[in-house]
């Protein structure tokens, strides 16, 4: 075993998992270990945010902490080392091994054998093709930096500034060739690797316009970043300025703006809603009803021991009432398979729970909820919230989810038209519930009411169907007593 062997297994690498299936990097939010602490096999080290979740991550070691990769707040590639770990501190001094820069670190790995296993899934299979390195074509001159500069601008749509002037040569004398590195890439799709094409997306950059630093022609992130930098204008000789005066009214509003990078949790729901908002048809109906006798349970059920120790409020029996609805009209859960053209029935009602979260909104779901007794509901219920609210939602928790609930009567809201969580066939908003003046038994009196407004895919759902659910969960709550006759 050679000396370099022995280093590189006695110093272990963690590289950043892919958390969820198909997501390609995740952010640092913190780390709970510094160099030089001990940590053992499963020890949660760090905290990171993906596209879905705020996940914690143990690492698969025994050993002190030799370095920590990135800082807090860096975002990083999924395969990219981010920590690394002496598994065997007593056997004296050792240097580890030179950790490769990110954007070069899939190339410089070797080739793994058969799928790698990730925390949840498995990783794509490993490709054989192999890019042949490119040659440096005889005759092109490098270009310097300033040449390099004014040419990257250019290609931005900027000026380039001002290069210093250089004394005219008394012959033109050929250039050695530029490295593969340096050189503008030739015509056709430019080379980088995928986050790095997501990066020029989100910014807005063409690739083609990018002039490219890494090795054989490869766009890095460094290059999309200066892309999109813009260029500071070139120096003005001195002279007399010409002040522009203001046009009257305007107001300079950039000093009082702040711009915050969209990403993580919410960049994942701008996306789905987005996406939901323009492929489901949306329908959205409305019913408002006097909700006293259930107010009157919740109250009781609190009182109850079978119910001791569980958290008892109106939207425990908005969620059973919604349960016992979509019994009774089954064909109200479904999906819409766009690529098989099919409609897909579930036996099954995965519960949705919208949840405002510090991070953004989530929406995780009570997995067969329909199967579940009033206290199994409350226990499940309480428990998701406190998750939510703690941002410890795994994504395994926000997959699979059928119908869902938003209870925006907590913030005193009446109501709203919700937009349907993608994949799912309805989502009923919760409004507030406000003493009213509502006809009881052919008298004005003060009741509890509020109002519900069901959001359904109208692909899925026709207007009967959908009225029929919303007023099968109305009459649950002005009646509660049916949750036990058609439950």
């Amino acid at each position: 075993m050679t000396a370099s062997t022995a280093n590189a297994q006695r110093f272990r690498e963690f590289k950043m998992p892919d958390v969820g299936e198909g997501l390609t990097e995740a952010e640092i939010l913190k780390w709970y270990v510094q160099p030089g602490d001990t940590v053992t096999d499963g020890q949660v080290v760090c905290e990171v945010e993906t596209a879905k979740a705020a996940v914690e991550l143990p690492i698969p070691y025994t050993g002190v902490v030799h370095e920590l990769r990135f800082g807090e707040g860096v975002t990083v590639d999924v395969g990219t080392a981010i920590i690394a770990v002496d598994t065997d501190p007593g056997a004296g001094p050792a240097e580890a091994p030179a950790a490769a820069p990110q954007e070069a670190a899939a190339d410089e790995e070797a080739e793994p054998q058969g799928r790698q296993a990730v925390l949840v899934g498995y990783g794509a299979a490993p490709s054989s093709t192999k890019r042949r390195a490119r040659k440096p074509q005889p005759g092109v001159p490098a270009q310097p930096e300033p040449a390099k500069a004014a040419l990257q601008a250019e290609l931005n749509g900027r000026t380039a500034p001002a290069a210093p002037a250089t004394p005219v040569a008394p012959a033109v004398q050929p250039a050695p060739a530029a490295p593969a590195g340096s050189a503008v890439p030739a015509a056709g799709r430019p080379l980088a690797k995928p986050p790095v094409r997501k990066l020029a997306k989100d910014l807005g950059i063409d690739l083609a316009t990018v002039l490219p630093t890494g090795p054989d022609g490869i766009i890095t992130r460094e290059d999309v970043h200066a892309a999109a930098t813009p260029t500071a204008a070139p120096a003005e000789a001195p002279g007399p300025v010409a002040v522009a005066a203001a046009e009257p009214g305007t107001v300079d509003t950039a000093a009082r703006e702040r711009r915050v990078p969209v990403k993580g949790v919410r960049k994942a729901t701008a996306q789905a809603m987005v996406a939901s908002a323009f492929t489901a048809p949306h329908v959205t109906e409305f019913i408002t009803v006097d909700v006293t006798r259930t107010m009157k349970l919740v109250q009781e059920l609190k009182q109850d021991p079978d119910m001791a120790g569980l958290r008892v409020n109106p939207l425990l029996l908005v969620a059973k009432a919604f349960l016992v609805a979509l019994k009774r009209h089954p064909e109200a859960n479904a999906a819409w398979d766009e690529a098989n053209q099919e409609i897909v029935y579930k036996d099954y009602v995965n519960l949705g729970i919208a949840a405002a979260t510090p991070r953004g909104l989530i929406v995780p779901n009570i997995k067969d909820a329909g199967a579940k007794t009033l206290p199994q509901l409350a226990s499940e219920l309480g428990d998701l919230v406190a998750t939510a609210r703690e941002g410890k939602t795994s994504p395994a928790a926000m997959a699979g989810g059928t119908v869902t609930i938003t209870n925006v009567g907590v913030f005193g809201v009446d109501t709203g038209t919700p937009i349907l969580n993608p994949g799912e066939s309805a989502i009923l908003a919760f409004g507030a519930v406000k003493l009213q003046p509502w006809v009881h038994k052919g008298k004005v009196k003060a009741r509890q009411v509020t109002t519900l407004a069901l959001s359904f895919d109208h692909r899925l759902v026709d207007g009967e169907l959908g009225s029929k659910l919303l007023a099968d969960v109305a009459a649950v709550l002005e009646r509660p007593k049916r949750l036990i006759t058609w439950g």
